[in-house]
C-alpha cells in the first residue's frame, strides 16, 4: 500500500508487526478477529492525510507478529478499536487512563465483571455449547477451520449479516453464509491479503484470544482489589472520553443483550465519560471496512473536541 511504512517492534519478549503513515498526534488502530492491520486499510490513508501518525499493529498471534502457544500469553494492555481491539481498549483505559486522550470503540461494549461467575460459564448457559466463543475453546478448532478454508471462513466472517448468536455446527456446515458474490466494498484482492496470512499462521493465534477470556477476569478482579481502582471494571471512569460506534445489521449488537444494555443508565454508569452512541443502519459488523468515510468521518469529528 502506497505510503505505508512497516516495522517490527520488540515488545514483552516478542516480535510485533506495525504498520503507520503520516505525522502529527497518534491515533492507534487495532483490529478484531479474524483480522489483521489491514482491516484498518481506509483509516491509515485517511486520518495521516488529516495531520495525524496513524498506528495499526497487527495483534500478537495475527500476521507478521509474533504468535506465542502459550494461551496466557494472550493479556491485553496497549490497544484500541474494534472487536477485540474494543476490548483491549477498554483494559487500556482501566489500567492507563493517563494514555488516553479520547476513544472511539466499536463493536464492543463496556462489560463490568462479574466475580461470582466467569465468562465462558455465561456464555454456554446463555447460548449453548455451539456458541462460536464456546467452540472456539476447543483444542480442535483450529485444524477444523483450516479444513473448512480460510478463504470461505474471511469471507463469511468479514462480510456476515447474520443478527442471531453466531453458532458453529460440527462439519463443513460452519461457516455455511459465504457469498456467491463479494459486497461492493470487500475486494477479491484483499480477501486474498487475509488469506496469504491465515494461510501462513493459522488461526491459533486469535482464537487464543477467547481461550483467555476467564483469565482476563481474573487478572482484572486483582488489579481492582490493590487500591487502583473503586470496584471491579471501573476504570474507564478515569478520565477517558467515549464515543460507541455500532451498527444494527452487526452480530454483537443483537446478541447476548449488549442493545438492551446500551439503552440503559447502568451502562452508562460504568462509562460516565460516554459521549455519544452511534448505530448505523443497514451496516454489519466490519463497519470499518464497509463504510470507511462514514467512520473516518465519525472519529475525526470525535477527536477534534478533545
Amino acid at each position: 500500500m502506497e505510503g505505508v511504512e512497516h516495522r517490527t517492534v520488540k515488545a514483552n519478549g516478542i516480535n510485533i508487526h506495525v504498520a503507520e503513515k503520516g505525522q502529527g498526534p497518534i491515533i492507534l488502530f487495532l483490529h478484531g478477529f479474524p483480522e489483521l492491520w489491514y482491516s484498518w486499510r481506509h483509516q491509515i490513508h485517511a486520518f495521516a492525510s488529516l495531520g495525524y501518525r496513524a498506528l495499526a499493529p497487527d495483534l500478537r498471534g495475527y500476521g507478521d507478529s509474533d504468535a506465542p502457544a502459550d494461551v496466557g500469553s494472550y493479556t491485553c494492555f496497549h490497544v484500541v478499536g474494534h472487536d477485540w481491539g474494543a476490548i483491549i481498549a477498554w483494559y487500556l483505559c482501566l489500567f492507563r487512563p493517563d494514555r488516553v486522550k479520547a476513544l472511539v470503540n466499536m463493536s464492543v461494549p463496556f462489560l463490568p465483571r462479574n466475580p461470582l461467575q466467569k465468562p465462558i460459564q455465561i456464555f454456554r448457559a446463555l447460548n449453548r455449547d455451539n456458541f462460536y466463543i464456546c467452540r472456539f475453546q476447543e483444542p480442535g478448532m483450529e485444524a477444523a477451520l483450516a479444513e473448512i478454508g480460510p478463504a470461505r471462513v474471511l469471507k463469511s466472517a468479514l462480510t456476515s449479516r447474520k443478527t442471531g448468536p453466531p453458532r458453529l455446527p460440527e462439519g463443513q456446515q460452519a461457516f455455511a453464509g459465504t457469498p456467491d458474490v463479494l459486497p461492493s466494498w470487500l475486494s477479491e484482492e484483499e480477501v486474498n491479503y487475509y488469506v496469504s496470512k491465515y494461510e501462513r499462521t493459522g488461526f491459533t493465534g486469535g482464537l487464543n484470544y477467547y481461550r483467555n477470556m476467564d483469565l482476563y477476569v481474573t487478572f482484572i478482579l486483582n488489579f481492582t482489589q490493590t487500591g487502583n481502582s473503586q470496584q471491579p471494571g471501573l476504570g474507564v471512569k478515569s478520565k477517558c472520553q467515549v464515543s460507541l460506534l455500532w451498527c444494527n445489521l452487526d452480530l454483537t449488537y443483537n446478541t447476548m443483550g449488549f442493545k438492551e444494555f446500551m439503552k440503559n443508565d447502568e451502562f452508562r454508569k460504568h462509562v460516565p465519560f460516554l459521549g455519544e452512541i452511534v448505530v448505523m443502519e443497514g451496516v454489519g459488523h466490519c463497519l470499518h471496512e464497509e463504510k470507511p468515510d462514514e467512520v473516518n468521518q465519525h472519529i475525526h469529528e470525535f477527536f477534534q473536541k478533545f
